[in-house]
């Protein structure tokens, strides 16, 4: 084996290895959000109030479905809207919604994620 085949074996080795990394980074954890909504509030109110709006009744259309109603608190205790999905949307975004990767792209950190999805859910919390 030649020394650019190494190089080019090594090269592929780190990217798949780099890869598998990110998505162990990025995985479903299952558990609940141990963020701190205050500051999941300040992150809020500079990435997400455009389009969920500060009270977070969202309903804003960019690319045909509307942004979800985070005070509706049915909607909210449904399983299937668990600290997971909220996990997986602000990390992978949503394209039908015009949802940026905010965690994909760097732009919003693993731990700033967890911050947003406890702030997010006190939009429903019970008063």
């Amino acid at each position: 084996m030649s020394t650019a085949d190494r190089l080019r074996l090594l090269t592929i080795s780190i990217t798949i290895g780099s890869a598998l990394s990110a998505l162990v980074a990025f995985r479903a954890t299952g558990d609940p959000s141990k963020g701190i909504p205050a500051e999941g509030k300040k992150i809020f109110a500079v990435k997400c109030v455009a389009c969920h709006k500060a009270d977070g009744s969202g309903g804003v259309k960019l690319t045909g479905n509307a942004t979800p109603n985070w005070r509706d608190a049915k909607r909210m205790s449904d399983p299937k809207y668990n600290d997971d999905y909220l996990r997986d949307c602000i990390t992978n975004g949503k394209s039908k919604s015009g949802m940026v990767a905010w965690g994909k792209t760097g732009q919003i950190k693993p731990a700033e994620i967890e911050n947003l999805i406890a702030y997010i859910r006190t939009f429903s919390a019970k008063k």
